[in-house]
């Protein structure tokens, strides 16, 4: 292994241009995941404000386990720790379950703005 680092700050500019393509691919994809991200929680929003009407609970165990079984198998397919994935998907429906819960809670109260 050949090291391009010598110590007292000087970076071959060679290495020093892939990795400066290398951080703008993963910045892109950064900015691609919280657009997604972002998009995903405005359909969940309106799942939410919809459950809320019809007095449906937050929480649905079932889809959630089918959900995480799904997103599994998918990380499998993609070369992706399936226990991270799975971490990654509870994080977030721990987040779409407490925006469940505050808009079925405004919408008892009558403080729930109109879905979009």
């Amino acid at each position: 292994m050949t090291t391009s680092y010598t110590g007292n700050g000087d970076i071959d500019p060679a290495v020093r241009e892939e990795l400066a393509r290398l951080r703008n691919s993963i910045d892109n994809i950064d900015a691609a995941v919280v657009h997604m991200l972002a998009e995903r929680f405005k359909a969940t929003q309106q799942v939410g404000h919809l459950k809320a009407r019809h007095q449906l609970p937050p929480a649905d165990p079932d889809r959630e386990a089918r959900q995480i079984a799904r997103l599994r198998a998918l990380a499998e397919s993609a070369k992706l720790d399936p226990a991270f994935a799975e971490k990654f998907l509870n994080f977030i429906i721990a987040e779409v379950i407490r925006h469940h819960e505050s808009i079925a809670e405004d919408t008892v109260n009558g403080t729930a703005p109109a879905p979009h």
